[in-house]
């Protein structure tokens, strides 16, 4: 980094500048009278302002561009913006996606005196909002005093990273010109973890390298954090090098290479997803587990958890071995076992996932022209349309658990939720994620992947103003709307023919119009299309307007109403018991 020299620059240039120096390229958010000022130092920062439609969306958007960028920002106003924002923070913090949420505040001399101001609850205590986000966020600084804000930025800055968490940052109105210190700016954050004990660490490493190469039935699951805690590269390297059987949980979908043969699809537990054997982890005496979320939806009901005493699981500062916790550095700790003496030697697959699945597809018969759109083949046959390096995006519900059944080209990365699952999450995050492939091409000189996101009818009137977000950005977005008129996931927990499981029929493809669509750009072109039938979906997906994944294309996919993957509905029986009270 360039030596900037000591002098005394804006608070809000500070702010802005170190997230800039972090790799932020955009900020999300709401404008409000609280923190339009500091809003006038984004563009000299070199940040974007993306001009949310409300905070709801722009928290989405922020959790998603953080998923593919390690870090995003959101600007709220104090109050009535930061509330709003508030269940979208709670996802990240759930899904430990890193959002720096922003706040402007009131002045702090009207804080002080107890004013009635508006936004507020009228009784002079300006501490409820920020003592709610306590439980939302990792770490909370309050820029009230010039000599200590810089040092308060950098140190929440620090621990959004290193617990990969939202923070929450009060800005005062009073604050944002206020003179502070540049000298921090002249050296990186510092996001080394504490020294460990090193005989410890030695030991952890010859524990695990003797396990490895003793092992007689071993298998991998890498899981959804593991992109979070920066353990992809040791992940993939540890699968190729043994050639142990791996496996996915729903969470994890996109963070294994899915064209290696020992790729063994989705674990389920009793039940593997495309796969008729099922007793190989079962039976393993060495399963090591990536990034773990032991969440119910994640785990299928729990019965896709392994035993403790055979199980490893490697989280970001600490792993879990021989039935104990041990904290210490993962990734310095995997360098070292795989630069080890690991045995590669022959395991019993079975058979090769890969091209069992490539075989399915090739078996599918092709289908009557005017039959209807089923959810059973419909994930299969759509593999063929995706690209290497395309994100996709799966809404919850029929989506995320049909998703599954998607045969990933190699470097494509899924975003879904697993724990949080706020629907309507998936259509703003999307919003996110274009945005963060749009900042990513520009910034490296590149054509990125298509972003590309299923999405179900009543998910999508959730957070429908978020194509107003992506319009005003001309961001690139393919949107597989699921027409399955209603709540299905809901049905199937409960009240299958229910009212209240239903939702009013939009005219979907009316939607760019009436959210500002460019009209006759032909360098964003906006494409709409309606499918009830498979001779209409194979047609779209042929169609290389569509297809080239540049400016905005909605395909509504109208299904049956009671229609579902299999696995949804598996899963949705136990939830429902557990809410009864039954014991699963």
């Amino acid at each position: 980094m360039g030596s900037i020299s000591n002098e005394k620059i804006d608070l809000a240039e500070y702010l802005f500048t170190r997230l800039h120096q972090l790799g932020v390229r955009t900020v999300h958010g709401v404008p409000g009278d609280y923190n339009l000022v500091a809003l006038d130092y984004l563009q000299p920062a070199g940040l974007h302002w993306t001009g949310n439609a409300n905070e709801l969306n722009a928290g989405y958007a922020a959790d998603g561009y953080a998923r593919i960028k390690g870090i995003s920002a959101l600007i709220t106003a104090f109050g009535v913006g930061e509330l709003s924002a508030l269940n979208s923070i709670g996802g990240a913090y759930a899904e430990k996606a890193p959002v720096v949420h922003i706040v402007g505040t009131p002045p702090t001399t009207a804080q002080k005196k107890g004013l009635n101001l508006h936004h507020s609850f009228g009784d002079g205590n300006f501490r409820r909002f920020a003592e709610v986000f306590k439980e939302f966020t990792c770490a909370q600084a309050n820029l009230e005093d010039p000599t200590t804000a810089p040092e308060l930025i950098d140190r929440t800055l620090r621990q959004c990273l290193q617990e990969s968490r939202p923070i929450y940052i009060e800005l005062p109105t009073d604050m944002v010109k206020a003179k502070v210190s540049s000298a921090g700016l002249d050296t990186n954050i510092d996001l080394s973890f504490k020294p460990n004990d090193t005989n410890l660490e030695d030991a952890i490493v010859s524990t695990l390298l003797n396990r490895i190469n003793t092992a007689k039935r071993p298998a991998i699951i890498v899981d959804g954090f593991t992109p979070r805690y920066n353990l992809l590269p040791e992940a993939d390297k540890l699968i190729r090098t043994t050639g142990w059987p791996t496996y996915i949980t729903p969470f994890g979908k996109g963070s294994v290479n899915e064209t290696l043969p020992n790729f063994h699809g989705v674990y389920t537990g009793h039940v593997q997803i495309n796969q008729p054997r099922t007793h190989w982890i079962a039976d393993s005496d060495l399963v090591i587990r990536f990034g773990p979320l032991d969440a119910d939806t994640n785990t299928f009901g729990f019965r896709a958890l392994t035993p403790v005493n055979n199980t490893v699981s490697v989280h970001w500062t600490s792993i879990d071995i021989d039935g104990r916790t041990v904290h210490a550095e993962t990734k310095t700790l995997l360098r070292r076992v795989l630069e080890g003496n690991i045995h590669r030697r022959p395991v019993w697959l079975g058979y090769l996932p890969l091209p069992w699945l490539r075989d399915t597809l090739d078996a599918l018969s092709d289908p009557i022209q005017d039959a209807e759109i089923d959810q059973k083949t419909f994930w299969t046959r759509v593999t063929e349309f995706l690209r290497p390096n395309d994100i996709v995006i799966a809404e919850t519900g029929t989506a995320s658990l049909g998703a599954n059944d998607l045969i990933l080209p190699a470097g494509v990365k899924m975003i879904n939720s697993a724990l949080w699952l706020s629907i309507g999450y998936a259509l703003a995050a999307a919003v996110g994620v274009s945005q963060a492939q749009k900042d990513l091409a520009i910034n490296n000189n590149n054509v990125s992947g298509r972003t590309i996101l299923f999405e179900g009818d009543g998910s999508f009137q959730m957070t429908a103003q978020a194509l107003s977000d992506l319009f005003r950005n001309r961001l690139d977005l393919i949107i597989f709307l699921i027409n399955n008129d209603g709540y299905t996931i809901e049905r199937y927990i409960h009240g299958m023919k229910a009212g209240y499981n239903d939702v009013h029929p939009w005219r979907y493809l009316d939607a760019p119009s009436f959210f500002g669509a460019p009209v006759e750009d032909p360098s964003y072109p906006v494409v709409t299309r309606r499918v009830e039938n498979w001779g209409e979906l194979l047609d779209v997906l042929a169609d290389e307007q569509v297809a080239a994944g540049k400016g905005f294309c909605m395909v509504e996919v109208v299904m049956g109403r009671e229609d579902a993957p299999e696995e949804l509905k598996s899963l949705v029986k136990m939830a429902a018991k557990r809410n009864s009270g039954d014991t699963v």
